[in-house]
């Protein structure tokens, strides 16, 4: 975590378009292949817009952290409340309903407060959206926790994942162009 850096998302999802190759030249000193060109294989990912549906804030205790509170959205897309069905089409699809009824902007930000008072880890659950993406047969959603990092205190990490609350993430948001990451 850098405290000096704005907040920011840590992970995406994405999924397998394909492979191809590239070529690419070789800066490395003392290396066989150095001031040459090689072909290396390559992968191609499709990462559409994640959505951001809650937030969860986790406290320090002696056998880990273990999660305090989770903020949710009051309007949750379908493909996510399929993720929450064995049976899509023979449920009644009242998934967070109750939810949305008894949460209001007061008990929100009240939430998010304990989060920022208490909590030493601030993460979104985001989901994906299938339905973008023309290869896949996929209607269900895949859900995941991403950290928040970043920010010189936890009300700059709450206020930042409160703002994404409902809204799409971009991969330029989170990654940069010509940045090396892993991939799981």
């Amino acid at each position: 975590d850098a405290p000096n850096r704005p907040p920011h998302l840590t992970a995406f999802m994405g999924w397998k378009a394909g492979m191809t190759h590239v070529v690419r030249h070789v800066e490395k000193p003392g290396s066989k292949v150095h001031n040459k060109e090689v072909v290396e294989a390559v992968t191609i990912i499709e990462t559409p817009p994640m959505t951001v549906v809650g937030v969860v804030g986790y406290v320090n205790t002696p056998r880990g952290l273990r999660a305090l509170t989770t903020v949710w959205a009051t309007k949750l897309d379908s493909a996510f409340k399929r993720r929450l069905y064995k049976n899509w089409t023979a449920s009644k699809k009242r998934a967070f309903s109750r939810y949305a009824k008894s949460v209001s902007e007061k008990g929100i930000q009240a939430q998010l407060d304990r989060i920022a008072k208490y909590c030493a880890v601030v993460r979104v659950i985001a989901h994906t959206q299938p339905h973008l993406v023309n290869s896949l047969s996929v209607k269900k959603a895949h859900i995941m926790e991403i950290q928040v990092n970043g920010g010189a205190d936890m009300r700059e990490k709450v206020n930042y994942a409160h703002s994404l609350l409902e809204k799409s993430v971009f991969v330029t948001d989170v990654f940069e162009k010509n940045q090396m990451i892993d991939t799981i």
